[in-house]
């Protein structure tokens, strides 16, 4: 079994539009949508749920009102202001559990808290695992890896060969969570200078975790000399680039209608994807990806 994860560094690359061809390219997948915190993944491939498991990432405090003595240690206490006449602000709770160490009537208990839901369906591409983060919830890297595990155990049961997974951006604890582990990542990078900065910070937390990578750079065409500083980078770093995507409007419509590029025939970007996944399925077959220098 292959596991490849789809990451950008930032959001709006197009690396859930690429994930959604991909998926309708792939013939024995799984697929993982791990940007937890908001999975949009579903709107294109519209899955039919077969299962729903609720996740608890964390503790909340609660105040039983039969011991509290309304002393007011917790209020004093509190330096994220969420508790009020005695009531906790769930939004501004940070969990941190403070005030059930410091009541000295003991009327505040940490319990486990509701943080979201995580879904097992089925889609017209083969089964997908993803999942709901609650509003102000966090341990996100926690529900990524429950979602890679689901996604894990389907594939084993079914024997599949490989898993999907589009990667949540950005480079912290749910990107961690969404790469370690895998056999290869595919950085999805746009020509602006956020889209290089970011590139470069996601490919050195790929380097970091041994996870070879690949460049796509996606609308390509609306800033020639920046994609060229994108192509001098990867150059320098040992990083290969397997393809390039120019701007279409194809892709909105595409995307509007509940439908790939792939099933929507966007024309060349339709072309370049398939290129992009034939080099992809050489390199997790065991063509050698391009070493990093340094």
């Amino acid at each position: 079994m292959k596991q490849l994860t789809i990451i950008s560094g930032k959001g709006g690359t197009g690396k859930t539009t690429i994930t959604a061809a991909f998926a309708s390219l792939a013939k024995n997948a799984v697929l993982a949508d791990a940007d937890v915190d908001a999975a949009d993944l579903y709107l294109i491939l519209n899955p039919d749920i077969k299962s729903q498991e609720e996740f608890y990432g964390g503790y909340i405090p609660v105040i039983d009102r039969g011991k509290c003595t309304e002393c007011e240690v917790c209020e004093e206490l509190c330096r994220f202001d969420a508790i009020n006449d005695f009531a906790i602000d769930d939004i501004a709770c940070e969990g941190c559990g403070l005030c059930a160490l410091a009541c000295p009537s003991e009327a505040i208990k940490m319990e486990r808290g509701l943080s979201g839901h995580l879904f097992t369906s089925q889609t017209r591409f083969g089964p997908m695992v993803y999942a709901r983060l609650g509003v102000a919830q966090e341990n996100s890297g926690k529900l990524v890896s429950l979602v890679r595990q689901r996604a894990r155990e389907i594939a084993e049961k079914e024997g599949r060969n490989l898993i999907i997974v589009d990667g949540p951006p950005g480079i912290g604890c749910p990107v961690i969570a969404s790469i370690g582990g895998v056999d290869m990542v595919l950085v999805v990078t746009e020509p602006t200078i956020s889209g290089i900065h970011d590139m470069e910070r996601i490919a050195g937390v790929a380097k970091h975790f041994k996870v070879p990578a690949l460049v796509c750079i996606n609308k390509y065409d609306i800033n020639m000399e920046n994609s060229t500083k994108i192509e001098l980078c990867c150059r320098e770093n040992g990083i290969e680039i397997v393809g390039s995507l120019p701007y279409d409007v194809c892709v909105t419509k595409a995307m509007v209608q509940g439908k790939s590029i792939i099933e929507s025939d966007c024309g060349q970007i339709t072309s370049n994807v398939k290129v992009i996944w034939e080099k992809v399925q050489e390199v997790l077959n065991g063509r050698q990806v391009k070493r990093r220098s340094g």
